[in-house]
């Protein structure tokens, strides 16, 4: 290893040490907060966690940029929800544009629970089988998704979050 890279190498490894105690230090804090936070605490925690990636968003002074600072804290807050056992079971209907907004709002250390439609999503969600749902309100094809909007005229359960994803179509044929 090069001469000038060896003590730079060394002093990322440190830190690297430093950032792994601290994760640890901060998954056992969830721990303990998931373990005294009753039920009905839960569903308010996703508008505290944009709050925290915004809070942090701010105060970012780089030189990461923030919007990678919100996604590196996106997944440590994912992982420590998941060692928690919170908010590990998400209903979806197992669209791959459900999946995706699922982890972009929660980390990638959820567990999705894939449900064959909108009803069940909402049913699992009031049932308390999972602390959140993920349905889709509008689309670019169809405009608004009446199921969705009657679900929520029905429910006791309230919008948590928000997610706009864009959309990309492959078109394919079988002539050149």
């Amino acid at each position: 290893m090069d001469n000038k890279l060896k003590p730079l190498r060394e002093q990322i490894d440190a830190i690297d040490a430093q950032i792994l105690a601290l994760l640890n230090r901060r998954a056992r804090i969830a721990q303990q907060s998931a373990t005294s936070r009753p039920r009905p605490m839960r569903r308010c925690s996703a508008r505290a966690r944009d709050q925290v990636l915004r809070r942090l968003a701010e105060h970012n002074p780089g030189p990461l940029d923030s919007g990678d600072v919100q996604t590196i804290f996106r997944e440590v807050m994912s992982s420590c929800r998941a060692r928690a056992a919170r908010d590990r079971r998400l209903p979806g209907t197992g669209r791959h544009l459900q999946r995706a907004a699922v982890y972009q709002q929660f980390g990638h250390a959820v567990e999705g629970l894939p449900c064959a439609s909108i009803d069940e999503v909402f049913r699992a969600a009031e049932a308390g089988t999972a602390d959140f749902g993920v349905v889709p309100v509008e689309n670019s094809s169809e405009g608004a998704i009446n199921r969705t909007l009657d679900l929520l005229l029905q429910t006791t359960l309230s919008i948590s979050g928000e997610l706009s994803i864009a959309v990309h179509h492959s078109l394919m044929s079988k002539s050149g």
